[in-house]
């Protein structure tokens, strides 16, 4: 298959999948809205600019983030640039459909998948329509759209564009994949068509387990001590604060806890907030961690936390899972498609540090409840989300929509 693909470069979501598609031999063009430089075999790789996302604005942000910092108190400047991307980024696509254009027609593509809403999906959309009407005997490739967690809960409601932009997109998508059942039902409440093509899979391909799975003994745990890992980083839809709150709460009671935080070194909000609570010697703050060095992170704790108040399936979760951590998860209806509190794993309001707090308590000395969780878990990213079976399905789905769709996206 010759397959195109508009993504975000830098994304490990969107090189997992995208990567099984060079690695079974398919013609791979990468068409990304960030610089990026994949280790993977790419035929092409095409950088076009969107919502902001040129270089010289990425040294701007470096230039003057630590002025924000301090200049904006209480401000995230993480939650400041979604902010910004969410209220002008609509704004940028006219200028940057022309290049996605030109690829479409250089490549000549059997498929165009999109990776989530904005702004790569909306991208695609307004380059498909005028596309239509110029060359209008011409059969076009499908347009797959993949949503991502937060498209519709987080970003899509956020303004009168994102809004507008986000049904418009729907409108266009021939086919449609979400990570999660919510977010396959939230689409046609956003304009999708009932009548056409979906499939609910992973975001990122699902885990590979020759990577991601259980530590053969307890021995690097007993080593360890009590561990906690916080693997989600700097979003603006993780309760980081909630989660150090909740932290200084376990260790209380608890002072022989550890927690792991990957991608939060030289951060300075959370390095002001973790001084401010005296937690400096009992948290590590770990720079952005490579996906193979995650599973040596996930296999050293006994406890992963995603204290989201906005997901589908996070992939993070789904390998910690697989890592045999016990899963506290923001009591979210996606995530309730994978955990049932109390059997593999616990739900929490990610807004109560209190709740939070004993959720890890609980899970930290209940030996039984992890054990159980852990053999539940290990059987459920087996049979559906081992990164064999899920990309399979995915390929199938492809082969699909390039023999089963017309061009005006209807089933044939």
């Amino acid at each position: 298959m010759r397959l195109l693909f508009v993504v975000d470069g830098r994304s490990p979501i969107s090189m997992n999948w995208i990567s099984y598609f060079v690695e079974t031999g398919h013609e791979v063009h990468l068409a990304s809205t960030f610089p990026c430089e994949p280790d993977l075999s790419l035929t092409s790789l095409t950088f076009i600019p969107v919502a902001f996302s040129g270089e010289k604005l990425k040294e701007v942000g470096r230039t003057s983030r630590s002025w924000m910092v301090n200049a904006i108190s209480g401000a995230s400047y993480v939650k400041l640039r979604m902010l910004i991307r969410q209220k002008l980024g609509p704004l940028t696509l006219n200028r940057s459909k022309p290049f996605l254009q030109r690829i479409i027609k250089q490549v000549n593509p059997e498929l165009v998948h999109a990776m989530r809403i904005p702004y790569e999906g909306m991208l695609a959309a307004l380059a498909f329509r005028e596309f239509e009407q110029t060359h209008i005997r011409q059969k076009r490739p499908p347009l797959l759209i993949s949503v991502w967690g937060n498209d519709f809960t987080l970003h899509a409601p956020s303004s009168v564009l994102m809004k507008r932009y986000t049904q418009e997109t729907l409108l266009s998508a021939d086919a449609l994949h979400t990570d999660c059942l919510r977010d396959e039902r939230l689409a046609y409440e956003w304009g999708f068509r009932r009548e056409r093509p979906t499939i609910v899979l992973p975001g990122g391909g699902g885990v590979r387990l020759d990577i991601f799975s259980p530590p053969i003994s307890s021995e690097s745990l007993d080593e360890n001590g009590m561990r906690v890992i916080n693997p989600r980083g700097v979003r603006a839809y993780i309760r980081n604060d909630i989660f150090f709150e909740a932290a200084k709460l376990v260790l209380m009671k608890n002072p022989e806890v550890r927690f792991t935080c990957p991608g939060m070194a030289d951060e300075p909000q959370i390095e002001k907030i973790v001084n401010q609570m005296g937690l400096s010697s009992k948290i590590e703050l770990l720079p952005r961690v490579s996906y193979a060095k995650m599973p040596e992170l996930f296999k050293s704790a006994q406890v992963a936390v995603s204290p989201s108040t906005h997901d589908g399936t996070p992939n993070t979760l789904l390998e910690a899972m697989a890592c045999g951590c016990f899963p506290i998860a923001g009591d979210i209806e996606s995530v309730r498609e994978w955990i049932t509190p109390g059997e593999n794993g616990l739900l929490v309001n990610p807004i109560d540090p209190y709740q939070l707090a004993e959720a890890i308590d609980i899970s930290l000395h209940d030996n039984e409840l992890r054990s159980k969780a852990a053999r539940i878990n290990n059987r459920l990213i087996e049979e559906k989300a081992s990164y064999q079976v899920v990309m399979k399905r995915a390929e199938e789905y492809y082969r699909l929509l390039i023999n089963g769709v017309s061009q005006n996206g209807d089933k044939v």
